[in-house]
């Protein structure tokens, strides 16, 4: 077969997203973020829609999202991304909204602003990293902390008759009226990245169709507080953080809907 030959066969089979944007990033090596950005920008490639969506990161691991994914994007106050992206979206309905969030910001002092947006209905998506720790400040005890699970503010294990339950807050908004699709994935092997990223999808896509919230929870590692190496932390994240989150939809569009 010549040189010629090869040229015409010849398929992409990967290539750079043109969205995620060109520099260093700051994650730590084997942190789901990275992967999950990736994804975000991939999806808003392939819908077309760079120059119709906007971003609302707040405080965070999750607050340089807009260093590295190339659309409009706001900073929100500690915990207050759903509610920036609610203002947001009823100033520009005509626009793809979505908020990029942790744990201790979305299921903390944000817990007031998750559960009345998902209840009202906004018409935006959120996507929330779940990592049960605290990752920028430090690695202090969050609300999805597992029971038992070591942290600096609970160094001998979560001990839930004193500190209480890890909160399920997926679980939760999926229970509310004003939700339309929610789903729980993950991004540590391959097979898991493919349906988040499909997940990601559904959730600017049902945008279009006005019908509620799109709330996406992502089960991450944190191998630098898990004080772990990547490999590690996606070995315990398998054995512990998903028996207790367990992987898929929560709540989908009934098929006459979409």
């Amino acid at each position: 077969m010549n040189v010629e030959t090869l040229d015409t066969i010849k398929t992409v089979v990967f290539e750079k997203t043109e969205s995620l944007l060109d520099v260093e990033m700051h994650y730590c090596p084997g942190c789901g973020h990275s992967v999950t950005h990736r994804l975000i920008a991939e999806v808003i490639d392939e819908l077309g829609i760079v120059e119709e969506t906007i971003g609302v990161a707040p405080v965070g691991c999750s607050v340089f999202a807009y260093n590295y994914i190339g659309v409009d994007f706001s900073e929100a106050a500690h915990g207050r991304a759903s509610a920036a992206a609610t203002g947001i979206k009823r100033v520009f309905p005509e626009k793809y909204v979505f908020s990029y969030q942790g744990d201790g910001d979305l299921a903390a002092i944000g817990t007031g602003e998750t559960i009345h947006t998902c209840n009202r209905g906004e018409n935006i998506l959120i996507i929330f990293i779940n990592n049960g720790i605290y990752g920028m400040t430090g690695g202090q005890m969050a609300p999805t902390t597992l029971p038992n699970m070591k942290s600096t503010t609970s160094p001998f294990g979560r001990d839930t008759k004193s500190m209480g339950y890890p909160l399920k807050i997926t679980d939760l908004v999926a229970q509310l009226p004003g939700t339309y699709y929610v789903t729980r994935q993950s991004v540590h092997k391959p097979l898991n990245v493919r349906r988040a990223k499909k997940a990601i999808q559904k959730g600017f896509e049902y945008q279009k169709l006005n019908k509620g919230t799109c709330f996406i929870e992502i089960v991450s590692n944190c191998p630098s507080n898990w004080k772990m190496t990547p490999v590690e932390s996606n070995k315990w994240l398998d054995e512990n953080m998903l028996p207790f989150y367990p992987l898929g939809d929560l709540k989908v569009p009934n098929e006459k809907e979409v």
